[in-house]
């Protein structure tokens, strides 16, 4: 057989995305969004997003093949997003992802939601380098990550954030702010006119004798929450701007600072960021500025790759494939609250193991 051809499926959330990958290469990412939808509610209704991707998983898929110039035949496999994430949309990505590759008769390979946006960055900048320390940033999961083999060896997870995200952080003090859903985006534009230095908001768990690399943005929700509030009881207009700057320089030094202490501690030359906060334009800009002044490699996917998408999953499972992996039982089934261990949610012995 030739280089193997991957269709991968994400509906974790509210986004449908099917992208296919051929030994590394990205052929084809298509991504559905209905945000739109959830706006008007101020957050993700789950039974209207499973409702969205029942609508837009067929046209995606035929979408992807199309950009890709292939049919479901010329497919060598599936992968599939089974957690974590809303069970609704993952159960409707989960069984397309069933009828597709059991229709072209191809393996189906379960994939960690977390490992996807981890493997997005090799579809822009190659293979991982081994180790890396991995920061994913995004609207449910903040984490920082010792990754050595994405596919072969468990993940080592170094921190992770105690309460509130870093963008549920975002998405909450949008709304405090008065920006629209989703907030991180909202908090960016804003934050281009304001003064970061305007507000002074706390850093959280970044006090000597601190968890080095855990992450708690609880409690500068709360701050912001209040800062609002004194404005508003002095009948003061709001430099929402300024607050917007404040709020998002607060994260990307917590963020950057914690990231380059764990490649400091752990020697490691090369850290990637990835999520949907990488998409924020201050964060990359200040981990940007941190790495080199480190001496240490940046990456981070391009920002159509940030947010979810099939590409991501197809990349995974592109991996699997070529590393020998063996795919997913028939019997596998969605895990909302799934903790990332393996890239794989349902990790088997590889064909050269069983052969052992």
């Amino acid at each position: 057989m030739g280089k193997p051809v991957v269709l991968g499926i994400e509906s974790s959330c509210d986004e449908t995305g099917a992208g296919i990958v051929r030994d590394g290469e990205l052929l084809a990412h298509v991504v559905a969004s209905s945000m739109d939808e959830h706006a008007r509610y101020g957050g993700v209704v789950p039974e209207i997003a499973a409702r969205a991707h029942l609508h837009a998983f067929n046209p995606v898929v035929r979408q992807a093949l199309d950009q890709a110039g292939l049919r479901l035949s010329q497919l060598d496999a599936v992968a599939v997003t089974t957690g974590p994430g809303l069970s609704g949309a993952l159960q409707v990505g989960l069984a397309g992802a069933k009828a597709l590759a059991y229709s072209a008769g191809v393996p189906l390979y379960g994939v960690h939601h977390l490992a996807g946006h981890v493997a997005a960055d090799t579809l822009e900048h190659g293979p991982l380098p081994e180790p890396c320390v991995v920061l994913i940033v995004s609207g449910g999961h903040t984490s920082l990550l010792l990754v050595r083999d994405l596919v072969r060896e468990p993940i080592l997870h170094l921190g992770d954030t105690l309460d509130d995200a870093a963008g549920e952080c975002f998405d909450k003090v949008a709304r405090i702010l008065g920006l629209p859903y989703p907030g991180g985006p909202a908090i960016d534009r804003a934050a281009r006119d304001g003064d970061p230095l305007a507000v002074t908001f706390p850093r959280p768990l970044t006090r000597p004798g601190d968890d080095p690399y855990a992450f708690s943005f609880s409690g500068l929700k709360t701050a912001a929450a209040r800062w609002v509030e004194r404005h508003r009881l002095r009948g003061e207009e709001l430099p929402v701007a300024d607050g917007a700057a404040a709020l998002q320089e607060a994260v990307a030094d917590v963020l950057t600072r914690k990231a380059l202490a764990a490649c400091r501690a752990y020697d490691v030359r090369t850290l990637v960021v990835v999520g949907g906060v990488a998409a924020n334009l201050r964060v990359r800009g200040l981990a940007a500025e941190r790495c080199a002044a480190a001496g240490i490699e940046l990456r981070v996917p391009p920002m159509t790759l940030c947010t979810d998408n099939g590409a991501m999953i197809a990349a995974v499972g592109d991996l699997l494939v070529r590393s020998g992996a063996g795919p997913a039982p028939l019997n596998v089934s969605i895990d909302p609250s799934a903790p990332l261990r393996y890239a794989s949610l349902t990790p088997l012995p590889s064909a050269s193991d069983r052969a052992a």
